[in-house]
């Protein structure tokens, strides 16, 4: 047999010839190839063939030459030898590849199956009738035992046989059972958690035509796999092989690991491995792909997407923030192709049950609209918080019932604080942010995200700095969302000499940052004198026991007492400053009829006497309408 490269005047297409030394006496003519055979090998093994060519009813009709599937017309040689039939077979499944090898077979050539050409050669098979019924060991029966007995026992073969069943076969492979029998022997050796490439041994074999023991040969395989073998299964280079197949095979192949009640780590490690190979630009890491390698439309992209999306698993996965990350990236590119509302909703909702898993760089999401001014889509970032609160609240709920899985929620609480701050302060520089908007994403998270505002503080600091023109109301709003009493030493130095802070803020933070510094002092007077009482009782009854300790301790103290004095001096200077100032105002404001008595300290909103720690001695002097009065600490 050989293939010719000729053009055929008639029909403008490729000629394969049978090099049997016989003329040939029926052409066949598949897509755009022109095969010359001869009828008796085809008729015994193809019951289509045969009924066909026996049928001269339909050979007599001329006018209906080359029109519709299987039509049939005499051709004469001019010698009026050779009689020929024209057969012609449109939309014949596998093209002109699978018809070859179904001829091949008729005239008793060997044929190699392997899992790339099995699924077209037994669909070939199938549409021209190869069964045994009509000659024994047809084609049919050959294919169909070398895909139950070899491809069904690998993982790896399977996949292959999925992709060939790709484009133009998967109607009818479909109707054979060909893709059904495939995802479940994927399905089923994920649930078995066998990370074996060759095989899965001690399965029934299939050897009938129809796979009727298929639901045999899944018995028993309904088991959850642990998460050991998910790891190890996820791995495995069949992953990468599944993803190259196409998308709506690929739909059948999650929906039967879902029916199957697999890991939802497995199903959500598959569903990302395909996203990255098929979306282009999603994973930084991937490699490029050929420059003859077509790019997907948006369309198909929209569609792509929203498919992996409605897959995913609402659990929460188990492994570390790479799938975060990932879930981060799918986010951008489902804002950027407009997807559906519901698919950027299930990407929120997933991202938000381990929002403690991210980092500052994945909440730093780019305004892809053109109707929003501000730099970062701070709006996403806020339905993201809220459906982590909900989530904690459920999980809390489910600790409070006895339940698994609430333990953590402190710690995913102070770790999703910590984010916001610091994503706060990213977006503080933008001037088009609104202070209603920054003010609300602070005051989403509740008091017990923080240990201590200094975050805030930074994030007022930077929004304030970068805001100069605001109103002295919305300067009061951004410094009302930190908390003066939960900043620390270094913060409230920083923030006593910040000029931007509002004048209340700052009283707010000297009042506060006193109270520390005494409550400092105090501490350390009391524990210092019992320390020492107890060195001079325990000398007693050994001088050398603990005394070098003691002196260490006592010499830190001493330091640490020296720098608060100093701290306090500077804190009293400070003090007596903004009171002359104060002074000034109230003069100020009542020489011009404008202010009442105590107008400011409404207006400042600090009900507290002025009181001035004297640093050289341990009192406080309260100032009282002139009178001092000294109270002993």
């Amino acid at each position: 047999m050989e293939e010719s490269s000729e053009m055929q005047t008639a029909s403008r297409s490729q000629a394969w010839f049978c090099t049997t030394g016989l003329a040939s006496d029926v052409l066949v003519e598949v897509g755009d190839v022109i095969f010359h055979l001869h009828k008796f090998p085809l008729m015994y093994r193809s019951r289509r063939v045969c009924e066909l060519i026996t049928d001269q009813e339909e050979a007599e009709k001329e006018e209906e030459s080359g029109e519709g599937e299987g039509e049939i017309r005499e051709e004469k040689e001019e010698d009026g030898v050779v009689e020929r039939r024209r057969i012609s077979l449109p939309g014949f499944p596998g093209g002109s590849g699978a018809f070859e090898a179904a001829a091949k077979f008729c005239y008793g050539v060997k044929i190699e199956f392997t899992a790339s050409n099995v699924v077209p050669i037994r669909c070939a098979a199938e549409y021209l009738q190869m069964t045994d019924d009509v000659s024994e060991n047809n084609l049919v029966g050959r294919s169909e035992r070398f895909f139950a007995n070899t491809v069904l026992q690998s993982v790896r073969y399977s996949v292959r046989a999925l992709m060939a069943c790709d484009g133009d076969l998967l109607d009818m492979a479909d109707e054979l059972g060909i893709t059904e029998r495939c995802v479940d022997s994927i399905a089923a050796a994920q649930t078995l958690g066998s990370g074996d490439r060759s095989g899965l041994l001690g399965w029934p074999i299939n050897d009938g035509a129809g796979g009727g023991t298929r639901g045999g040969r899944m018995k028993g395989a309904s088991s959850r796999s642990s998460s050991a073998a998910a790891t190890a299964v996820l791995s495995d280079s069949w992953i990468e092989q599944l993803a190259a197949l196409s998308l709506p095979v690929f739909k059948r192949v999650i929906s039967a690991m879902k029916a199957r009640d697999l890991s939802s780590d497995l199903i959500e490690g598959s569903l990302i491995s395909y996203a990255r190979r098929s979306i282009p630009g999603l994973s930084r890491s991937s490699k490029k792909k050929s420059s003859g390698s077509s790019v997907p439309s948006e369309q198909d992209q929209r569609e792509l997407i929203e498919t992996v999306v409605s897959n995913l698993p609402v659990e929460k996965s188990s492994s570390s923030s790479t799938n975060t990350k990932f879930l981060f990236g799918l986010l951008r590119t489902v804002n950027i192709l407009r997807a559906a509302d519901s698919a950027r909703e299930i990407l929120e909702k997933k991202i938000g049950s381990q929002l403690e898993q991210s980092t500052l760089d994945d909440l730093l999401m780019p305004t892809y609209f053109y109707l929003v001014e501000t730099l970062y889509d701070v709006d996403c970032v806020e339905r993201l918080l809220l459906y982590f609160l909900d989530g904690l609240r459920q999980r809390n709920a489910a600790e409070r019932d006895g339940e698994d899985g609430g333990g953590d929620g402190r710690s995913a609480l102070l770790a999703v604080g910590k984010i916001i701050d610091g994503y706060l302060s990213e977006i503080g520089s933008d001037i088009n942010l609104q202070t209603e908007k920054f003010c609300r994403l602070a005051f989403t998270l509740p008091d017990q995200a923080r240990v201590f505002d200094d975050g805030l503080y930074r994030a007022v600091d930077v929004y304030l700095k970068a805001h100069p023109g605001i109103s002295e109301t919305e300067r009061e709003s951004i410094a009302g969302i930190m908390d003066c009493q939960k900043l620390t030493l270094e913060a409230c130095t920083h923030a006593a000499q910040n000029e931007r802070l509002p004048l209340r803020a700052v009283v707010q933070v000297l009042f506060f940052e006193q109270l520390q510094l005494r409550h400092a002092i105090t501490g350390s007077f009391v524990p210092g004198e019992q320390q020492h009482g107890t060195e001079e009782e325990d000398d007693s009854g050994g001088r050398g026991r603990g005394w070098g300790p003691g002196v260490r301790n006592s010499q830190v103290m001493r330091l640490d007492m020296d720098s608060m004095r100093n701290r306090m001096e500077e804190l009293e200077k400070e003090c007596l400053t903004m009171k002359k100032a104060i002074e000034k105002i109230d003069r100020t404001g009542r020489s011009g009829g404008v202010c009442r008595k105590g107008s400011l300290s409404k207006k400042i909103g600090c009900k507290f006497r002025t009181q001035v720690c004297d640093s050289q001695e341990r009192n406080i002097i309260e100032i009282t309408d002139g009178r001092s009065r000294r109270t002993e600490l």
